[in-house]
């Protein structure tokens, strides 16, 4: 069983994963250095994958032997080594996957919705809007979705008045 983490390394992984760099597989981690000291972190992304990159540049370490020890992948040393080169040290943090921004409800689409009146001046609801939107755009979201993406444009309208 491994020992109990203190009240400090507690905080510190919490900060980690608040930042988005907290190592998801830590217990992957072999490299000697990351349990004999404790300045290295086998808990920390960013670190960890810092150190097996200039394990392989400059102990001329193998690829496989040094993302093993580090509890990565081939493939994910290779990405971390490109992400490296064109980012520097921010280029380890881990980014979130999928689509970075809308790709259904765009500022354009949310702009015809936001104008969408019915003939007595009120504003439809978020089911009504969401056949309009299949209807007149060919576009599927659902319409909780509609209302919250609604929501923040139309907040972002009223901040730039």
């Amino acid at each position: 069983m491994p020992p109990r983490p203190t009240p400090r390394a507690v905080r510190r992984q919490r900060a980690l994963k608040a930042h988005g760099a907290l190592h998801p597989h830590p217990g992957q981690v072999t490299e000697p250095l990351f349990h004999e000291s404790a300045f290295f972190d086998p808990h920390d992304v960013v670190q960890v994958k810092y150190e097996m990159l200039r394990q392989v540049r400059l102990a001329r370490r193998g690829v496989s032997a040094a993302a093993r020890a580090f509890g990565f992948s081939r493939p994910a040393f290779y990405h971390a080594q490109r992400a490296f080169s064109s980012d520097g040290l921010p280029g380890l943090l881990p980014r979130k996957r999928g689509p970075k921004g809308a790709h259904k409800l765009t500022d354009e689409i949310l702009a015809a919705l936001s104008v969408m009146k019915r003939a007595d001046g009120s504003v439809p609801r978020s089911g009504e809007l969401a056949a309009r939107l299949a209807q007149d755009f060919g576009i599927t979201a659902h319409p909780r979705s509609i209302e919250r993406s609604l929501a923040r444009y139309l907040e972002r309208l009223e901040k730039k008045r």
